[in-house]
């Protein structure tokens, strides 16, 4: 299916951030969001370099923890660690999060598989988890990251895809990274942040390839709508890369 590279018709435009004031706003926010050049140049990276990647998303495992009953999520995981600008595969291990974060999926070892060797020996892998890492530590101060990523495809399979099934949440961690990677043959899937603490949220939808959300996880809440396919006869899916940082060690039963 062809990609979408436009707003979807009644939906607003991303609230795009300029890339020198990053840092400022998520700062002041709590969220800032980057236009696919912006987070190349924020990597020090060609946009080609993260383009190269899309088939990837053709090459997820169906998620077996759904408690919905569904069947519209496929994805991988793996874990590093990113200190002194070194980054590290971490041993493979399980998805955690505590019920406070996660009420319908929290409280369980999820084992998902890992990301290919391949793709994380490109180059364009390390650069974007550093570059992520230095918004961490211009946020929370410098200190080593242990970095989750998540490859998702939510698709149309059953009729409606649930981008975050447990509702609008919080991860448990320091910093949020949510990046579009596609959208085809879909409505729907319209990103919303809350402050946490208060009435303030806006609302939007990521449209173009590696487009960002950087989120403050300690101040803001966030969701992505549900998806449902143009064309009742065609399944459509929408592919997400959600990077969480987090000080002090990787979630588990005993943190």
């Amino acid at each position: 299916m062809q990609n979408t590279h436009s707003t979807p018709a009644g939906t607003q435009r991303p609230p795009l951030t300029p890339l020198n004031r990053v840092h400022d706003a998520l700062a002041a926010d709590g969220r800032a969001v980057l236009d696919a050049a912006s987070l190349a140049v924020l990597c020090g990276v060609q946009p080609q370099a993260f383009n190269a990647w899309r088939e990837r998303w053709n090459d997820l495992r169906p998620d077996r923890y759904l408690r919905d009953g569904g069947r519209y999520r496929l994805r991988r995981h793996s874990c590093f660690v990113v200190r002194d600008a070194v980054v590290t595969l971490a041993p493979h291990r399980p998805h955690w999060q505590s019920l406070d974060y996660n009420a319908l999926h929290g409280g369980i070892e999820r084992h998902f598989e890992p990301m290919p060797a391949d793709w994380i020996a490109d180059l364009a892998w390390p650069a974007l988890l550093r570059g992520l890492a230095g918004c961490a530590s211009r946020l929370r101060g410098a200190q080593p990251w242990f970095v989750e990523a998540h490859p998702f495809r939510i698709t149309t399979a059953g009729g409606i895809g649930r981008p975050t099934p447990e509702g609008a949440h919080r991860d448990g961690v320091d910093l949020v990274a949510v990046i579009l990677v596609a959208r085809a043959g879909i409505k729907g899937g319209e990103t919303r942040v809350f402050d946490a603490e208060g009435p303030g949220g806006l609302r939007f939808t990521l449209d173009e390839p590696f487009s960002a959300l950087l989120l403050d996880d300690a101040r803001v809440i966030h969701e992505s709508t549900p998806i449902q396919p143009l064309d009742a006869a065609r399944e459509g899916h929408r592919d997400t890369l959600v990077l969480t940082y987090r000080a002090g060690g990787f979630q588990g039963p005993t943190t």
